[in-house]
């Protein structure tokens, strides 16, 4: 589906029309740093690294080198959103026909949202590599979510122009296949937590509460271990990658305990 928008001759010529000129100024007059190595970590060779300069322009620096740098990554941020969102609700549609449509409008505003895209954004070193005005820089602009959100819609944007549409799928989702993980449970954390929660009022039990027991591992890789209890009585145990979803897993056992079904949340 995203193809379709990539290989539309009218979108191309536009790319070509506003594009180049920029690009030009950029390998004639440009003394900003290699990105090599930024490129090696993102996993994309770009044909035109020009263009991943752009998405990493702030309009700030832009603003104080019009010679160097005449354009920001404005346009580039308002092409990666479109992109992003595409991809996010085709994966989304393709391959978890199980959740309704509220479910996944719910999951994908929290996978385009600012907050995890500037998370996504740390986790690439994204802040170091850009170009930011002297203010925007002393400000601590490098760190500020809204620069790092940014920065991230126009680089897909970047390597969607630059090496099409099912590179940017399978880069926007290796960015993305952690949050979606844990989204898609959190993404359930109230059905399941209400779900038992109106079970138990229903054999009229005490409301369900939820303990964390046990954390383990190192900071960058922590393990949760909740446990639900009621009346009392631990219900069942949980484990998961934080708090929350370490309860929802607690939830979900036990109603799998209580009521003898099956509640499969993996994909």
């Amino acid at each position: 589906m995203l193809g379709i928008f990539l290989n539309s001759p009218m979108s191309f010529d536009i790319a070509l029309i506003n594009g180049y000129a920029f690009l030009d100024s950029f390998r004639r007059e440009t003394d900003l740093p290699d990105l090599s190595a930024f490129q090696q970590s993102l996993g994309v060779s770009f044909n035109q690294p020009e263009l991943l300069t752009q998405a990493l322009t702030h309009s700030s620096y832009a603003n104080e080198n019009p010679s160097i740098a005449p354009v920001s990554n404005e346009r580039l941020e308002f092409l990666g959103d479109a992109v992003l969102g595409l991809v996010v609700g085709e994966r989304l549609y393709r391959d978890y026909p199980e959740l309704s449509e509220g479910q996944m409008t719910k999951l994908r505003a929290h996978l385009v949202k600012q907050e995890t895209l500037a998370v996504v954004a740390k986790g690439i070193g994204l802040g170091a590599h850009l170009y930011l005005g002297k203010g925007e820089e002393g400000s601590g602009g490098s760190e500020k979510p809204a620069n790092l959100a940014r920065g991230l819609e126009a680089v897909i944007a970047a390597v969607y122009l630059d090496q099409g549409a099912a590179v940017a799928e399978a880069f926007v989702w290796k960015l993305l296949q952690s949050e979606l993980q844990s989204a898609l449970i959190v993404g359930v954390v109230t059905d399941f937590k209400s779900r038992l929660q109106e079970f138990l009022q229903g054999q009229t039990q005490s409301p369900p509460s939820y303990h964390l027991v046990e954390t383990a591992g190192p900071d960058h890789d922590r393990t949760f271990v909740v446990e639900v209890r009621s009346e009392g009585e631990t219900l069942a145990q949980g484990i998961g990658k934080n708090k929350k979803s370490a309860e929802a897993e607690a939830a979900r056992l036990a109603l799998e305990k209580l009521t003898g079904q099956q509640f499969d949340i993996d994909r």
